[in-house]
């Protein structure tokens, strides 16, 4: 990951929409939901809905499927992994062992 991708994707996160979006649809990993059931769960008028799911998507943090007549959306877990990696990858100076207490909390989800 560069960092204009990075920032693209801390963009897309950074409206509370689109962050309690993403938050549900990890939550809902492997699968999924349809557009209308997130704007449902979330209050959100559908047009607005497929906004915000757009930004997901072209910051590389949701997928989407078509199935049937429904759109499915998806967190897309190998973006969250790239992103996270892109913030730990030279973490306190490349020290392991000043990381291990972040790496132990997120073992444990």
């Amino acid at each position: 990951m560069d960092d204009d991708s990075a920032i693209l994707a801390f963009a897309a996160l950074s409206q509370g929409t689109r962050l309690e979006t993403f938050r549900l649809l990890v939550r809902h990993e492997p699968s999924g939901l349809p557009q209308g059931e997130i704007a449902l769960q979330l209050g959100i008028p559908q047009n607005t809905m497929s906004t915000h799911l757009a930004i997901l998507a072209r910051a590389g943090l949701v997928m989407s499927q078509r199935q049937s007549r429904s759109v499915i959306y998806r967190a897309d877990l190998a973006g969250l992994r790239t992103l996270l990696v892109y913030l730990l990858k030279d973490c306190c100076g490349r020290n392991a062992d000043l990381c291990a207490p972040l790496i132990a909390e997120l073992t444990c989800c």
